[in-house]
């Protein structure tokens, strides 16, 4: 069977130009996703981001201990955010939806490890980290950071160096499980600090909970004087990550 097909492009020129394009359209994908993202999830605040592995089983502790704290959250008023898939995220979405807030799934096209898991009122999906990185952050009063791989710490990392530079405005970064994060705590405090490549006060960015009514505690403590709406700098900070 005949089929047409489309000449190859030979000159350097136009394979430039062509390559060119599909960045433009690349880039136009990415704009609509936070324009419908935004759109979408306006509403959800006060909420909480919370990160940690897609691997970790139903079984397992930490998946228990998820669940509980994001049912706190939900049930104290908080949206709660997670990736939307499997293990951590699971956990995090089925805590609050059997609470009294939305559970938002935030979830990623991904070729392996992510699924879209069934505890979500609110589900969201991306094509590009860019954008969804950028909800996590946008959205949120609070970070809570479980036990998880290369995703987990790339964003513990990313949210403590946007407070730290000041792009985004300061809030709580709680790592639950001093057990898992006790070693790199130290680290930090033995290398990043000893060596001033991080200022001593930076520790003050992030604190070690296990419990799960303390997590949510100190939450609230957080902003005891003012309050989960951002002021006006604060939101324009946001506006410019």
């Amino acid at each position: 069977m005949w089929k047409s097909k489309l000449p190859k492009i030979e000159d350097p020129q136009l394979k430039a130009k062509a390559a060119s394009g599909q960045d433009a359209w690349r880039v136009l994908g990415i704009m609509s996703e936070f324009i419908e993202a935004t759109a979408r999830l306006r509403d959800i605040s006060p909420a909480v981001s919370i990160f940690g592995s897609a691997r970790t089983p139903v079984d397992h502790p930490d998946y228990a201990l998820t669940e509980k704290i994001a049912r706190l959250l939900s049930d104290a008023g908080f949206s709660v955010i997670s990736g939307g898939g499997p293990g951590i995220m699971e956990a995090a979405n089925k805590g609050a939806y059997y609470g009294k807030s939305p559970a938002v799934g935030l979830n990623i096209e991904l070729p392996m490890e992510q699924h879209t898991n069934p505890y979500q009122d609110i589900s969201q999906t991306f094509r590009h980290f860019f954008p969804r990185k950028y909800m996590f952050v946008r959205l949120a009063s609070a970070y809570v950071v479980m036990p998880g791989g290369f995703g987990t710490l790339d964003e513990l990392m990313e949210a403590l160096t946007l407070v730290q530079t000041n792009k985004s405005p300061r809030m709580p970064i709680i790592l639950v499980g001093s057990k898992f994060w006790g070693g790199l705590v130290e680290w930090f405090r033995e290398r990043l600090v000893e060596d001033k490549l991080i200022s001593p006060e930076d520790m003050d960015l992030l604190q070690v909970i296990d419990d799960p009514d303390e997590v949510v505690a100190a939450i609230f403590r957080h902003y005891e004087t003012s309050g989960f709406t951002y002021l006006p700098p604060e939101h324009d900070l946001l506006l410019n990550l």
